[in-house]
């Protein structure tokens, strides 16, 4: 055994573990931090596929960004999860059938003459100058360029629904209004109240 199929069911291992942990562990801040271990792992299997630009996106956009905001709300919310598995045992049948629907597809895609080694073998090295990040955005923008777009514009539609959606004006809720504060007159801002002068006891006339 070479050391790259070493390093490829070392980090398998521990990728099907994270994995198991995460629907497993009864704490959701372990759970979150067997997520990251995942998203870790799985970053390591993207470096031996040579597709190192998706393995440190992977890093960066999940681990370092969604992942943290998950687990800030999980720890700032402090879930009680005792609620939560009062209805395992009852989808517990729903989700072993689903499970082992999955193993059974995955197996059926496994073992089958389409995806043997004779049909799909290993791709050849590349050189030490080759750059996947200039390959990805080659390919990205010139053969997918109107795909992607069209996702952009998805997100983007998705991104103002979403915000949208949680703008509400609530009564009795204080806010500012920047153009209302740009727009207001020197009289409205102050106001000039003469008062009469009033003496103190015991000052003199």
């Amino acid at each position: 055994m070479t050391f790259e199929k070493f390093v490829f069911y070392v980090l398998a291992v521990v990728l099907i573990f994270a994995a198991f942990r995460v629907i497993t562990v009864r704490n959701p801040v372990l759970a979150v931090l067997h997520l990251v271990l995942a998203f870790f792992t799985a970053a390591g299997l993207w470096v031996l596929l040579e597709a190192e630009f998706l393995a440190l996106t992977l890093v960066l956009v999940y681990v370092g960004a969604v992942m943290v905001l998950f687990l800030f709300v999980v720890m700032m919310l402090d879930i009680n999860v005792a609620p939560v598995r009062e209805g395992f045992i009852r989808y517990l049948p729903v989700g072993a059938t689903v499970a082992v629907l999955m193993v059974f597809e995955m197996a059926l895609v496994v073992t089958s003459k389409h995806f043997s080694p004779a049909v799909m073998p290993k791709p050849p090295g590349h050189p030490a100058d080759y750059s996947n990040t200039k390959e990805l955005g080659s390919v990205l923008y010139t053969e997918y360029l109107y795909p992607f777009e069209i996702a952009s514009v998805i997100l983007l539609v998705a991104i103002i629904a979403a915000i949208a959606l949680t703008l509400r004006r609530r009564a009795g809720t204080k806010y500012q209004n920047p153009a209302e504060q740009v727009m207001v007159k020197r009289a409205q801002r102050v106001r000039l109240v003469s008062l009469p002068a009033e003496k103190q006891a015991g000052e003199e006339t």
